[in-house]
């Protein structure tokens, strides 16, 4: 590690100037290597010399006090540095340091050259205050999280563990347990984080337990269990109410909008975003705002407009690029190449979807790779690629499920499902050889009601209802639509409640229990009403289908030709559940 002058001034006891001499007097002497600016280091053989002769020149209470000083001088520097990033969260210290930066910039680069000598110095530190020391583990292990710096974090921990401070330990296993989950060790991240919360209850300390619960309820939204992340991320927001965790609270916000997103309540999502970032700007968290922008670009997809996401996006990724945080990066990026696919332009995105994937790679970071592998299989579906779009999708699948993610892995079954189903109909012409596709949709049906996501079961019955009709069980594909529509009604969304219906009515002259006459009467009536109840939300695709088949009913259907919506093209694409059809009030 090397040393520079504020280190060496806060040892020594004297001003920055006086210290730079010394070192400058000592590296003219060979006793020191010159590294670059005003950063020195020891040789081995040197350091061994100095620190045997300090055993024996310098009494203990004089070099206890001088490790102090440099330890409370790094914490305060550090501070300053995460201040800069987070703004003003309840894990940095009560006390603001004079230290200044002229840029967010400079203070990263400053942290970067100092972080090896700060974890050798700490290693020294048993006799030193322990609020200093909590202080400065506390801003290198947040460091050590945002620039994925995940070996010197397990160093750390050893450090804490070794010594047994049990507010130091608890802060360090809470940031364990996020390092877990970013690494994709869910199970072991839940576990961690669980032992935390209750560790902080223990202790009664509030401000500590709701940044646990608030970790924990995240990673339970990565593991698909949505109900009891939002119940929890609720837990850590009531207990964050004070004005002084106003900060601590946007955080929490921002994540309970996304889990909030992913099970359809669009309405509430955009108002907590909206919240979370005034709260992040009053707070001055850099860092936060990007990740508020971010879940902003994602709701914007969510409901089609893919000018509002890009821009949001884009302002995540300049945010993530100022705080260096190179895995919010490479998420921007997977979700701007996502909204070229949404957009309809699968080329770029699949060109944008592979680069976003080597990065998270790079980054060791699983479940964003899983992310955007499962978003470059339906990218390659729209190219026509179908053999590596099932590839691409089947490698998300087997990462969501090493991962125990369920939400990811029932969509990748639901998408692999389709993409499987289409590539063999198109082989033969007809879509009775998709056994293993259902399999894969009565699943994925199973993973979805079990973690409380309508919107993926309501789509995954209509995908099971194509396959029943398209193998002459029309009266179990007219039920699974029906179904669908219930669950599409429970939540709002008019886009899968259009589909449901047109299913529904292209099912009836097969399936009616009065015949096909009836049936096709009901069809007529139904699919005129559908029609005459448009509304900003309908896919494009059902516009055109709806009066057309409601032409073919009109002139008769044969019971003998059997269901022809399939042949017809008259079944939604893949594009139809990008979009939720759910009304939210005007983005501000």
């Amino acid at each position: 590690a090397s040393l520079g002058v504020a280190a060496a001034a806060s040892l020594l006891g004297t001003g920055e100037e006086e210290a730079g001499r010394q070192l400058a007097a000592l590296a003219r002497a060979g006793l020191l290597d010159h590294v670059r600016g005003d950063r020195y280091r020891l040789h081995h053989l040197v350091r061994a010399f100095a620190g045997a002769r300090l055993l024996d020149e310098e009494e203990q209470a004089e070099r206890t006090a001088a490790q102090e000083r440099l330890i409370v001088n790094y914490a305060e520097l550090a501070d300053s540095v995460l201040r800069l990033v987070d703004g003003n969260m309840s894990t940095r210290s009560d006390r603001f340091g004079s230290h200044g930066f002229v840029s967010l910039e400079e203070a990263l680069r400053w942290l970067d050259d100092e972080t090896s000598f700060i974890t050798a110095t700490l290693r020294q530190a048993e006799d030193v205050d322990q609020g200093a020391v909590l202080n400065l583990l506390g801003a290198l292990c947040d460091y050590c999280l945002l620039r994925g710096d995940l070996y010197r974090l397990g160093e750390i921990n050893e450090l804490a563990q070794a010594v047994d401070e049990g507010l130091l330990v608890r802060s360090v296993q809470w940031r364990t347990g996020i390092a877990a989950r970013q690494l994709g060790e869910l199970d072991k991240a839940r576990t961690t984080l669980a032992s935390v919360v209750d560790l902080y209850r223990e202790a009664h300390h509030d401000a500590g337990a709701a940044r646990a619960l608030c970790s924990l309820g995240i990673t339970l939204h990565h593991q698909g269990n949505l109900t009891e992340a939002a119940a929890k991320l609720q837990e850590a927001m009531d207990l964050q109410a004070p004005p002084q965790l106003a900060t601590d609270r946007a955080w929490t916000m921002h994540a309970l909008a996304a889990v909030q997103r992913d099970r359809a309540r669009l309405p509430e999502a955009l108002d907590l975003l909206k919240r979370s970032l005034v709260l992040h700007r009053a707070g001055g968290s850099v860092h936060g705002e990007a990740w508020a922008h971010y879940q902003l670009g994602q709701l914007a997809l969510c409901l089609g407009d893919v000018p509002r996401a890009e821009d949001e996006l884009r302002a995540a990724l300049e945010r993530y690029g100022r705080t260096r945080d190179a895995r919010g990066e490479a998420w921007a990026l997977t979700q701007l190449a996502r909204a070229r696919l949404v957009d309809g332009d699968a080329a770029p995105a699949v060109e944008g979807l592979r680069q976003a994937a080597g990065k998270h790679r790079d980054n060791e970071d699983a479940r964003g790779e899983a992310w955007t592998l499962y978003h470059l299989g339906q990218a390659l579906e729209e190219t026509g690629d179908l053999d590596p779009a099932v590839r691409e999708l089947e490698r998300s699948r087997t990462m969501f499920s090493r991962m125990r993610d369920v939400y990811g892995l029932a969509w990748a079954r639901h998408h692999s499902a389709r993409v499987t189903r289409d590539q063999r109909a198109a082989q033969t012409g007809s879509l009775r050889n998709s056994g293993f596709a259902r399999q894969l949709l009565v699943d994925a049906r199973a993973d979805f009601q079990r973690v409380g996501v309508p919107h993926g079961e309501a789509w995954t019955c209509l995908e099971l209802a194509v396959v029943d009709a398209g193998n002459e069980r029309t009266p179990q594909a007219l039920a699974l639509c029906d179904e669908a529509l219930t669950l599409f009604t429970a939540y709002g969304d008019r886009r899968g409640e259009d589909w449901a219906r047109f299913l529904r009515c292209t099912l009836l002259p097969y399936a009616a229990p009065g015949g096909s006459e009836v049936g096709t009467a009901v069809a007529q009536e139904e699919l005129a009403r559908l029609v005459r109840a448009a509304h900003p939300a309908r896919d494009e695709r059902l516009t055109d289908c709806a009066p057309a088949y409601a032409l073919l009913l009109e002139r008769g259907v044969s019971l003998e030709s059997g269901w022809q919506a399939w042949r017809l093209r008259m079944t939604p694409a893949r594009h139809a559940r990008d979009v939720l059809g759910v009304p939210v009030p005007e983005q501000g």
